[in-house]
């Protein structure tokens, strides 16, 4: 695991501003979905709740891949936002494998909550379906953008610490103070300490 924010007080960089912002779109995003997926609805008749994996996905590809794709495109687009929020917001680049099984299993226990609790809304069916495209929509979009965004935010981290020595000795120069000197850089090189010797009792 690598983490790619700063800890300690320099901890205000724009790699801690990318992790606070995508934790406030997913807190956002979470609500936002929560409230259009369990929205009550007036229907005259409420289709039975799916148990079956795979029973509500052999009707729309028979009509073919656009009507399946239309069909299907909800359930795919609801929670693959995800995909990409849960690794930007936890801090943490990890190699691709575990931030995938990370995210994947992540989704599909949020997906499975959303599932059960619908059985509980009025005009509203759980589908076993809906949470296989979820998951597998999140999936896609952690695979698709997640080692862009990797390679993205290790690159804003290792300028991070270039960038505040930069300003720190700008900052000196300003205030009229000399600038940071190593110990091999003064007139008599470093001071020679003697070593300490415990007293005998």
């Amino acid at each position: 695991m690598q983490p790619w924010h700063t800890e300690g007080s320099t901890e205000g960089g724009a790699a801690l501003r990318v992790r606070s912002a995508s934790r406030v779109l997913l807190v956002g995003y979470l609500v936002v979905a929560g409230a259009l997926t369990l929205r009550p609805r007036t229907v005259p008749w409420v289709e039975p709740a799916n148990v079956t994996v795979f029973a509500t996905l052999r009707t729309p590809w028979a009509s073919g891949p656009r009507e399946a794709l239309t069909a299907l495109g909800g359930d795919l687009l609801l929670l693959a936002p995800l995909g990409v929020l849960l690794p930007l917001a936890s801090g943490a680049l990890r190699p691709w494998l575990a931030s995938f099984l990370r995210t994947v299993t992540a989704v599909a226990a949020l997906a499975c909550l959303l599932e059960v609790t619908r059985t509980s809304v009025p005009g509203q069916t759980g589908n076993v379906d809906a949470v296989l495209l979820n998951t597998v929509g999140a999936g896609v979009a952690q695979l698709a953008l997640y080692p862009v965004l990797r390679g993205g935010l290790r690159r804003l981290a290792a300028r991070e610490p270039a960038a505040r020595a930069t300003v720190t000795v700008r900052r000196r120069e300003e205030s009229g103070r000399p600038p940071f000197r190593r110990a091999e850089d003064t007139p008599g090189g470093r001071t020679p300490r003697a070593a300490r010797v415990g007293i005998a009792p």
